[in-house]
């Protein structure tokens, strides 16, 4: 089997586009034309996580951060970065992060967090902009079947909960074609009245080539008339964080106490109590402060994230609990979640979870 397979499979759990822009993921070191000996998933690809992968026989390394976050200009192992990626090389491992692109898919890292609370109902905190388009395009009534539903077999026509989803309308097209055209109705130089279906369907961004390609297959036209436009709704499925709710509200030191147990927590740093009882709550894994005000907005009564600032807890301003549990212990599961699908799609495989602990945060 080659490494590239294996990426194939993380791609679909994880689509690289789903990323944020400031991030870096996917394949960071190695040669993805090689053969893989065995799999090793981690939290963090440090250096004694590639000599766990080198004993282990692993030459893929599938880390949940980016060893590799920003430019090298030079590696001389002076680092914990440089060390690792050195002794990956040497050692023909390859790198792969999954990270933001996990963060946002709405089965990902917090889906993962809400399941560990037990937490039901769930949707995403703050929903990925500018990750929808369009295709407009025009065909004949006999045509528009095969053309619609190559698109939908492309992606397109998904919204939520909904699949295979389009609008058409009837109207007039004209064209007339030169001396180097072959028309599907009609003769060169001859004027060309024809009822065409118009069909609209969205689709995510990344798409697009895909879409365009399945376009151009089904379509009869020898020129195919299509638009293309970005548009302002946000996604409701792909986006960072996510809410949910219990089935019975909690008091808020048993809440904070069923916090520290399912998610092994060593401490929690949290706001004042507000005296509410908690039900509704909002979770985002990692540095989450920026949604502080998503959490309020949605009617959490409590947000969990981590790496929170001593003047972002006075931005609870008594309308929720808000506490920060740990950077790594807000992700945990994360690494979990990766070997079990993995498993599931190659059960044959060697896939290894790492036994190292790469939390560099201790507890006294």
């Amino acid at each position: 089997m080659k490494i590239k397979e294996i990426l194939a499979i993380l791609e679909e759990m994880a689509p690289l586009a789903y990323a944020e822009d400031f991030d870096n993921v996917g394949l960071l070191v190695g040669d993805a034309n090689a053969n893989a000996t065995g799999v090793l998933v981690c939290h963090d690809a440090l250096e004694t996580v590639i000599d766990e992968a080198i004993a282990k026989n692993c030459n893929l390394v599938v880390c949940f951060h980016p060893i590799l976050f920003s430019g090298l200009k030079k590696i001389t192992g002076k680092n914990y970065v440089e060390r690792a990626v050195i002794k990956a090389i040497r050692n023909d491992i390859a790198i792969y992060a999954v990270h933001t692109a996990l963060d946002n898919h709405q089965q990902g890292v917090n889906k993962i967090f809400c399941d560990a609370l037990g937490l039901t109902h769930t949707k995403v905190l703050v929903p990925k902009q500018h990750f929808i388009q369009k295709l407009v395009t025009y065909t004949i009534p006999e045509n528009v079947a095969k053309v619609r539903n190559a698109l939908f077999d492309a992606g397109a026509g998904k919204i939520g909960n909904y699949e295979d989803c389009s609008f058409n309308s009837t109207g007039t097209g004209t064209y007339m074609g030169n001396e180097n055209s072959n028309p599907e109705i009609g003769e060169c130089f001859e004027f060309v009245e024809a009822a065409e279906i118009k069909i609209e369907v969205t689709f995510e961004k990344h798409l697009q080539s895909k879409i365009l390609k399945a376009l151009f297959a089904s379509h009869v036209y020898e020129e195919v008339a299509y638009e293309i436009y970005d548009l302002q709704n946000t996604h409701q499925n792909i986006g960072l964080g996510m809410i949910g709710e219990f089935d019975h509200p909690l008091a808020e030191a048993d809440f904070l106490a069923l916090v520290k147990e399912k998610m092994l927590a060593g401490g929690i740093r949290h706001s004042a109590f507000t005296g509410k009882a908690i039900k509704k709550v909002a979770v985002l894994g990692g540095s989450g402060s920026f949604a502080i005000k998503n959490a309020i907005g949605m009617g959490a009564d409590a947000f969990l994230t981590a790496d929170l600032k001593y003047h972002q807890f006075y931005e609870a301003e008594n309308k929720l609990l808000l506490a920060d549990i740990g950077h790594f212990e807000s992700e945990r599961y994360t690494k979990n979640y990766i070997v079990d699908y993995l498993t599931k799609k190659n059960a044959n495989f060697a896939i290894i979870l790492s036994e190292e602990n790469t939390n560099p945060v201790k507890y006294f």
